[in-house]
């Protein structure tokens, strides 16, 4: 006969966190939003960069996802268009506190989207650029090793699918799609395959208006299905100079 499984307080409980890996791009460079740990008595890690993100309210979070959105409309002020699990992270090691298991997302925004955190103050947040793997400093806990998973993933999935699209506002023109894809996969990306696969795929639709600028007017576009990315059949190849 099986055993009955142990009731809830015959054995200590993990704490349970979810942290929100948020990408943008700013200048032509991709940035991860980082919140400063507080410096109060007994908080670990006081003063340094980490990523946004808490610990799991049970009577306001249904399940992981909704607390990863409602973490990221606290420092965002905004609900990203795209969210996706990283993974999971957990360890008697990673909080100073006790043993935590953190559930990873990952979202993008335009940033022209993102508005201050209520309540925030200067230099509580902040964009970081993305360096390599990283922001080119030590982050609190394990948040160095989650970050680099993150810009992997993302990195990754640009090769074959349309998730650069999410860090655009939600018209654009196409030398600006193909432009965040080169941001995001780090080399250049060729314009006449570019615009065939994105054209073929049915990733975008002709939006009203056009973009005026020093050339001539480029037709505006919007992704004809935003609620989820297009995969491409085949990956991204770099450009042959």
């Amino acid at each position: 006969m099986p055993k009955n499984p142990p009731s809830s307080q015959s054995f200590p409980r993990p704490f349970t966190a979810v942290d929100v890996v948020i990408f943008t791009v700013i200048d032509d460079q991709l940035h991860v939003l980082l919140v400063k740990r507080p410096s109060g008595s007994g908080e670990p890690y006081p003063g340094r960069w980490a990523l946004p993100g808490g610990y799991v309210d049970i009577e306001r979070d249904k399940d992981l996802q909704a607390c990863a959105l409602h973490k990221l409309k606290e420092k965002t002020g905004v609900v990203s268009p795209y969210l996706e699990q990283l993974g999971s992270w957990g360890s008697a090691s990673r909080d100073p506190r006790g043993w935590t298991a953190t559930h990873v997302y990952f979202a993008m925004l335009p940033h022209t989207a993102v508005k201050p955190a209520p309540g925030s103050q200067p230099g509580e947040m902040g964009w970081f650029q993305v360096v390599d793997d990283g922001v080119g400093q030590k982050l609190a806990f394990d948040h160095d090793t989650i970050l680099a998973s993150a810009i992997a993933r993302l990195r990754g999935k640009a090769e074959y699918t349309s998730l650069p699209a999410y860090l655009l506002p939600d018209t654009f023109t196409l030398s600006e799609l193909q432009h965040v894809f080169a941001v995001v996969l780090g080399r250049p990306v060729d314009k006449s395959g570019f615009r065939t696969r994105v054209l073929s795929a049915g990733l975008v639709e002709e939006a009203d208006g056009v973009r005026t600028g020093q050339s001539r007017p480029a037709q505006l576009y919007r992704l004809k299905m935003p609620q989820q990315p297009t995969f491409f059949p085949r990956t991204f190849n770099p450009r042959k100079d």
